[in-house]
């Protein structure tokens, strides 16, 4: 049997059955490429706001509801997402969310005016929150527990990608006239939501979705392609089978019925906690300021003292390129170092990085263009998203992804996802507004607080995950005590390890 490691050898002769499974990493590249295309869409719109504006001639709260209403939009796909993988499966999701974001991006690229260009941002932002809920979790469901966090961060990545991709398409775009310009950089978009539309259908359903579905043959097959050794496989389906309350006979439960009881109206102890645990950490991603930093890097550069456009656009490069190589990083560590001590790790210089760029764009607020000022305030930014980047950022979509129950993993998945978009619409939108009233530095001395509290909240709510298996993630939760279950998760994934 040829065997997805990459080479024929008999079931168990595998040396090393922990390796990265190949065709399991393929799978998940692909199912990450409609993120790059949500980052890119991110990361064009910080540069290309400038050019809408002296365009289509729109005020800063047109431009706010511009740059927010593609979250909105999306905490609709979220939603939606959720049930439709559930009913469709992963696969067939991950190519509907492509096709809705290639219709939104020709929309957005045609933007004779500024409600046509809404309309787009509105069909992509359905189309994004789709693929922000469907592409960890495809991933993580494919994933073994050894290497699920390094797959499961590649949408992040990916998404980092995309946003240096956009930056770099403002800077290259920027050159071309005033009303070519910036239709190019959003229409741009439409190439790879095709090629991926289409990609997406040569790789394989998610084995665990096949099993709530019954159809528990096409399930092992798959199975056996994405791990290292046919025991490796078979193991992995029995504990699929035993979370899925399924019998080898293919007798199934009801499926897909009362998810939404047992998420939100009348939870176990347990589910309420892996609930709390979603939401917080989706909640405070965007509440601790990424998206202002992301989506206004050039109004946070301008205030700071860079006056020239070029040289705007080509910090604002900077800023994705920091983003990119960090998240590079985390996606090495996840599986090593752990989720805990990197989430904290990363919070924690989120407080020190926010505060100084405060320090920084405060001081050039209320004596002028300073050097030193304007420098602190650039290296601060590149800092915090660094920071953000290396732990916050990567590990709410794998934590998020891997502690719901099977049966409960895609409709969870799509709560956390809406919190998250809310919060991401909620900094775009108002971020002008509220700098208006407390100046840049006030704002993010606000952002410097929150993530204190956000640091708190995970050291009290979110235990280790790595190393273990998705169907035994429940128990981490299950006794009511977060900070009880976390004492006992060292142990419990030694012993995971040492069985792998």
């Amino acid at each position: 049997m040829v065997h997805a490691g990459g080479h024929n050898s008999p079931a168990g002769s595998n040396p090393n059955p922990t390796h990265m499974n190949k065709f399991a990493f393929g799978c998940a590249v692909v199912a990450s490429i409609i993120s790059i295309i949500f980052g890119y869409d991110t990361g064009v719109m910080s540069g290309a706001r400038i050019f809408i504006q002296d365009d289509l001639k729109i005020n800063d709260d047109q431009v706010e509801v511009l740059m927010g209403i593609l979250n909105l939009c999306a905490l609709v796909g979220s939603l939606t997402a959720g049930k439709t993988s559930d009913v469709i499966g992963r696969r067939y999701t991950i190519a509907l969310s492509s096709v809705i974001f290639l219709v939104g991006s020709v929309v957005m690229g045609y933007g004779p005016n500024y409600a046509v260009l809404m309309v787009g941002r509105c069909i992509a932002g359905v189309g994004v929150g789709f693929a922000l809920m469907i592409a960890p979790v495809y991933s993580a469901e494919i994933a073994s527990a050894s290497h699920r966090g390094f797959l499961t961060s590649l949408p992040e990545l990916c998404i980092s990608l995309g946003i240096l991709l956009g930056y770099v398409s403002n800077y290259f775009f920027g050159k071309l006239t005033l009303k070519l310009g910036w239709r190019l950089m959003l229409g741009l978009a439409a190439i790879p939501s095709m090629i991926l539309a289409f990609g997406i259908l040569k790789m394989p359903e998610s084995p665990r979705w096949l099993v709530m579905q019954g159809r528990l043959e096409e399930a092992k097959k798959i199975m056996v392609l994405i791990s290292n050794t046919e025991e490796e496989a078979e193991e992995r389906f029995r504990d699929i089978l035993a979370a899925a309350e399924i019998e080898e006979d293919g007798a199934v439960k009801a499926v897909g019925r009362g998810v939404w009881r047992e998420l939100v109206i009348n939870p176990t102890p347990a589910v309420r906690l892996i609930l709390i645990a979603a939401v917080g950490i989706h909640f405070f991603e965007h509440a601790t300021g990424i998206e202002a930093v992301v989506l206004y890097s050039p109004k946070i550069f301008e205030k700071a003292g860079v006056t020239s456009k070029d040289k705007l656009l080509l910090a604002t490069v900077g800023v994705g390129l920091t983003k990119a190589v960090f998240i590079v990083i985390a996606t090495f560590l996840l599986d090593k170092v752990g989720r805990r001590k990197l989430l904290l790790t990363s919070t924690g210089g989120m407080v020190f990085a926010s505060t100084s760029l405060a320090i920084g764009l405060t001081i050039v607020h209320r004596f002028g263009r300073l050097v030193w000022a304007l420098r602190l305030s650039i290296v601060s930014a590149y800092t915090f998203v660094a920071f953000f980047s290396i732990g916050l950022g990567p590990i709410t979509w794998v934590y998020s992804s891997e502690i719901f129950p099977l049966r409960l993993r895609a409709q969870g998945a799509s709560i956390g996802v809406a919190v998250n978009r809310i919060m991401n619409a909620a900094v775009s939108m108002s971020f002008l507004s509220i700098m208006k009233t407390i100046t840049m530095g006030g704002v993010f001395f606000m952002f410097a607080g929150i993530a204190v509290v956000a640091w708190w909240f995970f050291f009290f709510m979110l235990p280790e995950t790595k190393g273990l298996p998705l169907e035994e993630i429940e128990k981490l939760f299950g006794g009511g005590d977060a900070r009880g279950a976390r004492d006992g998760v060292e142990i419990q994934a030694k012993r995971v390890n040492n069985k792998i």
